[in-house]
């Protein structure tokens, strides 16, 4: 049996608007659901492949984008939020009921500190930025994934359109790049 990439890659991907104006983003309660809601469509849409982003039940990856932190309002429901994880980088909010990862938020001095990582398919609105690449991908290995299986993996990603990376894809590297040069006096800000 083939590997499920995750259920918005195993039938293929659906294109999203360029003109989306954002939505909403619920937890999978069944009621009094926390409810995020997003002034702007997703960037950097990406399959990821790390074990800290939330994946659906049976998903070997999990579908995040960014959006800037003052297009993300918490809307309902914010007090059953929880950092997963206080010690990473990114500070996963979940839901203390469903477990849902509802947004991740970096504090610390980081090159994407001031956006936002969503999850979109936790909206019931069509229309966001479909996924651009997949990151990580190695990582499912020490998550259990059979090595020799590497290569279905890959080929699945391919067939979509989609490279893959076992970091991030090469604008977002070259973001991160340039923030540790600026920080380090090498390159000027100015750029």
């Amino acid at each position: 049996m083939a590997p499920s990439l995750h259920p918005l890659l195993n039938n293929g991907i659906t294109k999203g608007d360029a003109n989306f104006p954002g939505g909403k983003l619920y937890c999978k309660c069944s009621s009094d659901r926390v409810t995020v809601t997003l002034a702007s469509n997703v960037a950097h849409n990406h399959a990821c492949g790390c074990s800290k982003c939330w994946k659906p039940a049976g998903s070997l990856f999990s579908i995040v984008g960014v959006v800037p932190r003052d297009a993300l309002s918490v809307t309902a429901h914010g007090e059953k939020l929880a950092i997963v994880d206080p010690t990473a980088a990114i500070q996963r909010y979940a839901c203390k009921q469903c477990g849902v990862h509802l947004y991740g938020r970096i504090e610390k001095d980081h090159p994407f500190k001031g956006l936002d990582f969503v999850h979109a398919e936790l909206s019931d609105q069509a229309g966001w930025q479909e996924p651009q690449f997949a990151g990580f991908v190695s990582s499912i290995i020490e998550q259990g994934f059979p090595p020799q299986g590497m290569g279905e993996v890959r080929g699945k990603f391919q067939s979509l359109g989609l490279e893959t990376y076992d970091v991030l894809s090469p604008a977002l590297m070259d973001l991160i790049a340039t923030y540790t040069a600026q920080k380090a006096g090498v390159l000027s800000a100015n750029l």
